[in-house]
């Protein structure tokens, strides 16, 4: 039953992990590592591209040679990606409106995290029912999305798979794949975290909420309550929880042409952890990130400890840029003309190796 207004008092419940509730995050990056080398046999079997980056990053890149039309190589991006088990709150909700919101600023923030403009657009629905009037509801966030990172969709697939996708009542899968183009001279436009130094500062683009990560987790915490239920500061939970996750490219494009930036990331699964990504051999500090939206304090405060969010959502900030501390100022000025906040909350260290959130080691 919905109710007017529900307490966010802190439980005695044993304290939540994301291995706890069958996601194994340590076991999946072995999976992901496996997966990197069989891939890579495959890198050089193309002769008219030739592989410039691949597995392990935001987005793979391959190069084009010169042509009639270009006086240095085109270097394209490609990421494809899905919204997870946000689209099971959609499904409880029956509200399927921004879920498509959700699939482009997952696939656009992290083409971005490399320097590519994102040029084109192709999604995947696989569902357990043909229901027309849903997938238009779908398709209205993902217009939605298009038109705000200005990429447009060029295609897509719906599967109607009855047998793999289980359930009397609609059920679907979402995901999808972009394609993004770096300008040439690709040396000096692609941003893959190679030039991140000690000294460079860590600037936080604010979330909108918990976004499209996590889920699995937050589901289980947050059991007790009901998607309907009026929460104080929060409001109803389930439209909470919908929220869609922030798009990030308008702003990140702009400071990629004005600032020096060293490095770019997208807070998205393993939320913190993914820096060392960027640069292995540099320590990450964060020691000053903003009030974590309230929906994500809510699933905090059911005995998840603070570590554990660390690693699983990304408390308050999207997206990352790392850059020169005299950089600062622009960027933050043009994420304010965007209208997303922003602020310092780290620096990268050469003492320690890893990250650290609020003296405490998660990766």
């Amino acid at each position: 039953m919905a109710s007017s207004s529900t307490s966010t008092t802190k439980t005695k419940t044993t304290h939540l992990t994301y291995k706890k509730v069958g996601v194994d995050i340590k076991k999946i990056k072995k999976s992901q590592i496996e997966i990197g080398k069989m891939i890579k046999t495959t890198h050089n079997i193309q002769s008219l591209v030739k592989t410039h980056h691949g597995f392990g990053h935001y987005a793979g890149i391959i190069t084009l040679p010169k042509n009639i039309n270009s006086h240095h190589p085109i270097s394209i991006a490609t990421h494809t990606d899905g919204v997870g088990t946000k689209t099971m709150i959609a499904t409880q909700l029956k509200k399927y409106d921004t879920i498509g919101i959700d699939c482009i600023a997952m696939n656009v923030n992290d083409i971005i995290c490399v320097g590519a403009t994102p040029i084109a657009f192709v999604d995947y629905i696989a569902a357990n029912q043909n229901n027309q009037k849903i997938f238009k509801q779908i398709l209205k966030g993902l217009i939605t999305g298009a038109k705000q990172s200005k990429t447009p969709i060029v295609g897509g697939e719906t599967a109607i798979m009855p047998d793999l996708i289980s359930g009397k009542t609609f059920s679907f899968d979402l995901a999808g794949m972009v394609t993004g183009y770096i300008e040439p001279n690709t040396q000096k436009k692609q941003i893959l975290g190679n030039k991140i130094k000690p000294g460079d500062t860590i600037i936080g683009a604010y979330s909108t909420g918990i976004h499209s990560n996590g889920y699995t987790l937050a589901r289980k915490a947050l059991k007790k309550f009901d998607m309907h239920d009026n929460i104080k500061g929060i409001g109803r939970l389930g439209q909470a929880l919908l929220k869609p996750t922030q798009i990030y490219t308008q702003p990140i494009l702009q400071i990629i042409k004005q600032c020096n930036i060293h490095g770019l990331a997208h807070i998205t699964g393993g939320a913190y952890t993914k820096l060392p990504r960027l640069k292995s051999t540099v320590g990450y500090q964060i020691t000053n990130l903003p009030k974590a939206p309230p929906i994500i304090d809510l699933i905090a405060q059911q005995g998840i400890p603070p570590k554990e969010m660390y690693k699983t959502f990304n408390m308050g900030v999207g997206f990352c840029v790392i850059a020169p501390k005299d950089q600062t100022d622009t960027i933050q000025n043009i994420f304010n003309k965007h209208k997303i906040k922003s602020q310092p909350i780290g620096n990268i260290t050469s003492t320690k190796r890893g990250v650290t959130v609020n003296a405490q080691k998660i990766a």
